[in-house]
């Protein structure tokens, strides 16, 4: 029996994902990182373990009404933990945030802010006090009336909605309403009106087309059908619905993204003339501090904002001082470019993650466990510094801080590095070794041992010759003005700068119109699915060759099943209770909902007699169970599942099991995907491929792998241009474009460009000092 007081963290037969019967012991009050190669199981570990283990425990001390869930939530398949307090977990959320969260709700930072203008604003002659809730445009005491406090209008145009003039109504002008039966039922209503429906839109009087595309009216009239001679059709009430307002309401009510998105192709979107995009009420406008108003000071990049607040009262000191220490942290973690109302959903998952860890140090919790998935992702080498500076804080704070990572920097600065492997998926899910990272050098067989300790640059490469240029700018976006920029045809380009310097907002202009570009291939980090229903065989179009498969043999034939029944998204074949998703979704009321496996299919989301069928003695749920790396020898004689497999085999990705739900997927693995997708297709013509951190959440080893595809596709004739933090890929680069040289208006223009070794000696670039460390 170990002591109360016991300083480990001991973890004992932890059989979770891929992890062989684990024991571990992590010495608590220690900054500790788990590394190895992608899939060796280092957040099964961290996450799946230790962090689900702690939630769990929380689970139980909540209330009965949870506790009845408790055994479908599911707790990790481990053995014992002892020693482990309470767990706060920061991870790179899949999850994506809503248009109405930004910086200063996520950080709560609005929160104070709103307090001071209440509290401490200038308020017009006779106008009394407002709440803090009147300075926030989620509230309806806030909200600006005009725009429900979006900021942004949305309204149409006859050219939007009637993108062909020449056509009729009968034949579809109005290319904006519905499909379908509903669509009919429209021109039959305007037919039944009086308006000639077969007359070319653009020879109708001025008057009537007005009427039909953005009248508020909605007659309603009798519509007697024209009979088809195979069916009657009796009359029927029908109510009209202007084209303008169907699309305005589709886009504000449906929860169909693809309807959504239809409806905004016939929208614009302009800045509300009520509150000038400010998303307020007037009478909150109408407060200032320091001569601003609240949506001028959140427009500001955090760093300006700090040096502005300079309290005048008593509560106004008081408040400043409030929100200076709160915007420190978020300043030191590289992130001062930001400014308050920055939407969430254009941040990348490394800027989100660490907004909410300097939320962390402000909170004061001491005694806990933070678990930290990959804090370094996305941070250029100068501000990863700042981020090691941050994550002792937390620990002198009486702390324990596990950090899944990969970045060399944050192991080497650790004290106390668990290394899993040692390869991925079925090789690895061992821990190699539990200690010191001074003592990792002598394990035999550890990944990282090989790139820690040997710190030697690789071999010189020779840089390849530009056969052509393409030629973008000059742009003016975000913090860019006026830049132009040059990207050289046929080799690889590594664009590279600190966080919030415009580096994706450059690269995001080429696109196809720019001159000499031909097909372009974006290969970014977004889910490739947002449901466990979306998986990796299904998004690279495997599963369809398995389908086929399975559908061929013997006992498919004779039973009479198609193609059609071993897919999990239609009904017949698939479990109906989870309806083919394997999991069910259980709603808590007081935490995020989370899936747990299905009670009856047990997460094979196939019916029994689905499941009867096998190819080779195994059913179509034990194939979506099969890793990358094991399909391609149980596939290796059906070439077009082999040639999918290859390409996935080639990124590195053989650790991943081909069901595995695209929500369990990181940013990097969704984006590997994607590039190995593309990869299996036959070449065609000279392609621009643009990758915005291909590298995040890879091991320097798989990082090896990746490099030597994107340097293939170069070879093969094409063009790759990446957006990297990892100095390695830089220096192995052929051409290199610094921006800077800090983030948001200390950034945006292009301070050194030229091969990698000229770039290494530029002066003023916050990059080149590192660049040269790694230089051969």
């Amino acid at each position: 029996m170990h002591s109360p007081h016991d300083p480990y963290v001991r973890v004992r037969g932890a059989r979770e994902h891929n992890l062989k019967g684990v024991d571990v012991d992590i010495p608590r009050d220690v900054l500790a990182v788990f590394t190895g190669v992608s899939g060796s199981g280092k957040s099964s570990l961290a996450f799946g373990t230790i962090y689900a283990e702690a939630q769990r425990r929380y689970f139980e001390s909540v209330a009965p009404y949870a506790r009845r869930l408790i055994h479908q939530v599911g707790a990790p398949k481990v053995g014992e933990i002892t020693g482990l307090p309470p767990a706060v977990s920061l991870q790179q959320r899949r999850a994506a945030p809503t248009s109405r969260s930004s910086v200063g709700t996520v950080t709560n930072l609005s929160n104070s802010l709103r307090m001071l203008f209440s509290r401490a604003g200038s308020y017009p002659p006779g106008a009394e006090r407002l709440d803090s809730d009147a300075f926030s445009p989620n509230t309806a005491a806030g909200a600006c009336p005009a725009c429900h406090g979006l900021g942004q209008v949305h309204d149409t145009t006859e050219d939007l909605l009637v993108p062909d003039p020449s056509l009729s109504v009968r034949e579809g002008a109005v290319a904006a309403w519905p499909g379908a039966w509903q669509g009919k039922n429209l021109r039959d209503i305007l037919d039944t009106l009086g308006y000639d429906v077969d007359r070319p839109w653009r020879e109708l009087p001025a008057e009537q087309r007005e009427w039909i595309l953005f009248t508020d009216e909605q007659p309603v009239v009798t519509v007697h059908p024209v009979r088809d001679a195979d069916r009657i059709q009796r009359p029927y009430r029908g109510t009209y619905m202007s084209a303008r307002r169907y699309v305005l309401k589709t886009f504000s009510d449906t929860r169909s993204p693809t309807l959504r998105a239809k409806a905004e192709r016939f929208l614009t979107s302009t800045p509300c003339p009520a509150c000038g995009g400010s998303r307020l009420r007037p009478e909150a406008l109408a407060v200032t501090f320091g001569g601003r108003t609240i949506a001028e000071l959140a427009a500001l990049p955090l760093t300006d904002l700090a040096g502005l607040l300079d309290g005048g009262s008593e509560t106004a000191r008081v408040l400043t001082a409030d929100l200076r220490s709160r915007i420190a942290p978020v300043v030191e973690l590289g992130l001062g470019y930001l400014s308050l109302d920055r939407a969430a959903p254009t941040l990348s998952p490394g800027e989100l993650q660490r907004l909410r860890l300097a939320t962390q140090l402000r909170s004061g919790l001491f005694g806990v466990v933070y678990v930290l998935d990959e804090p370094s992702a996305g941070l250029h080498p100068a501000d990863t510094e700042a981020l090691l500076t941050v994550l002792e804080r937390l620990k002198a704070a009486g702390n324990s801080v596990f950090v899944v990572e990969h970045h060399l920097e944050v192991v080497r600065g650790a004290d106390w590095v668990v290394d899993v492997g040692p390869g991925a998926g079925e090789h690895g899910g061992r821990v190699l070794y539990s200690g010191p990272p001074a003592e990792l050098a002598s394990v035999e067989g550890s990944a990282t041992a090989v790139f820690l300790f040997d710190e030697s640059p690789g071999p010189a490469r020779e840089i390849r010759q530009p056969r052509g240029w393409l030629t973008v700018g000059p742009v003016t976006r975000h913090n860019l003005r006026g830049v132009t920029a040059g990207f050289p045809v046929g080799v690889l380009t590594a664009v590279t700068g600190v966080s919030g310097s415009g580096k994706s907002t450059l690269i995001g202009e080429l696109t196809e119109d720019v001159p000499g570009v031909g097909r372009l291939v974006r290969v970014d980090q977004k889910p490739i699915g947002r449901t466990p229903r979306s998986n990796l065989a299904t998004y690279t179009g495997l599963f369809d060759v398995v389908r086929k498969v399975f559908a061929g043999t013997e006992e498919a034939r004779a039973r009479g099943y198609g193609v059609g029944r071993f897919s999990f998204n239609v009904a017949g074949g698939r479990c109906e209770t989870c309806q083919g998703e394997g999991f069910v979704s259980v709603e808590l009321l007081f935490l995020p909902s989370t899936y747990a496996p299905c009670p009856d299919c047990a997460g094979a989301r196939y019916n029994p007699e689905t499941l009867q069928v096998t190819y080779r003695g195994r059913s179509i749920a034990d194939v979506l169970d099969l890793t990358v790396e094991a399909a391609a020898e149980f596939f290796a004689d059906t070439p077009a599942a082999a040639r999918s497999l290859g390409a996935l085999l080639d990124v590195g990705l053989g650790y991943l099991r081909l069901g595995q739900p695209a929500t369990e997927l990181s940013g990097g693995e969704a984006q590997r995907i994607k590039l190995a997708s593309e990869l299996q297709r036959g070449r065609r013509g000279h392609t621009l491929y643009l990758l915005d951190e291909p590298t995040t959440g890879l091991h320097p080893a798989d990082v090896e792998v990746l490099m030597d595809r994107l340097h293939g596709l170069v070879d093969a004739g094409h063009t790759v241009v990446v957006v990297e933090h990892d100095m390695t890929v830089v220096a192995g680069a052929d051409w290199v474009i610094d921006l800077g040289p800090g983030g948001g208006d200390r950034g945006g223009r292009i301070v050194a460009s030229g091969p990698p070794d000229r770039v290494a000696r530029a002066e003023g670039s916050a990059t080149a000092p590192y660049l040269a460390r790694v230089m051969p």
